[in-house]
């Protein structure tokens, strides 16, 4: 009696683990598929596809491409303009600027540059741009130098500077600023466009003169 009762009771365990363990595994998803590898990108690369290093070498997984030169680049023409800072004495004002040729060939430069000023919202206020200091002031050597022809190479600048009076000569004309120059130095030659970090506080004198090309001493 004892054995057929230990008999049953071992025949029933088994029973019942059999039955939970196929309970359990219904309740277990299954092992989830392996994830499709890095695919190959299309020839010409498009949005979003990976850059390949300079060199021909290709671009190794977890290792990000360099950015490109932070550096300022030559604009378009192979010149830049720079500010080169001014002086200002009993409401008149002086500020110079430079040319650099930033690229491989020489650049000829010859009379003045075309100046284009402009305010904050980017109109050309009312002003009228001059060559030489007439009608604003006497005896700044640089303004009212005669036009000279200017070879820079690669790596050297001109000088050009402007003259104004920072007077309001009548109330009911509001003063203007300018806070951006546009030159074209040469006939023919892309437009630049400098930003000024000195705007230029013209009061509503309404005249800015413009002095020549002029070579920076090397």
């Amino acid at each position: 009696m004892v054995t057929k009762r230990w008999v049953r009771g071992f025949v029933g365990g088994v029973v019942v683990a059999g039955v939970m363990a196929g309970a359990a595994g219904c309740d277990t998803p299954p092992a989830p598929r392996a994830a499709p590898g890095p695919t190959a990108a299309a020839s010409g690369g498009g949005p979003g596809s990976a850059s390949r290093p300079a060199g021909g070498g290709s671009a190794q997984p977890g290792r990000s491409v360099p950015a490109p030169d932070a550096s300022p680049q030559c604009p378009e023409g192979g010149v830049r303009l720079l500010e080169a800072g001014g002086d200002a004495a009993m409401g008149l004002r002086v500020e110079g600027f430079q040319l650099l040729n930033c690229g491989t060939e020489e650049y000829v430069l010859e009379g003045y540059p075309e100046v284009t000023p402009r305010n904050g919202r980017g109109d050309r206020p009312e002003v009228a741009v001059v060559h030489g200091a007439s009608g604003i002031t006497t005896g700044v050597p640089d303004i009212e130098a005669p036009p000279q022809r200017v070879v820079l190479a690669p790596g050297q600048a001109a000088a050009w500077s402007v003259v104004w009076r920072n007077l309001v000569t009548d109330p009911s004309v509001p003063a203007t600023t300018v806070t951006a120059l546009e030159v074209v130095p040469r006939p023919g030659a892309p437009r630049l466009r400098l930003d000024l970090t000195r705007p230029l506080d013209l009061g509503n004198t309404g005249k800015l003169g413009t002095g020549p090309w002029t070579a920076v001493a090397r």
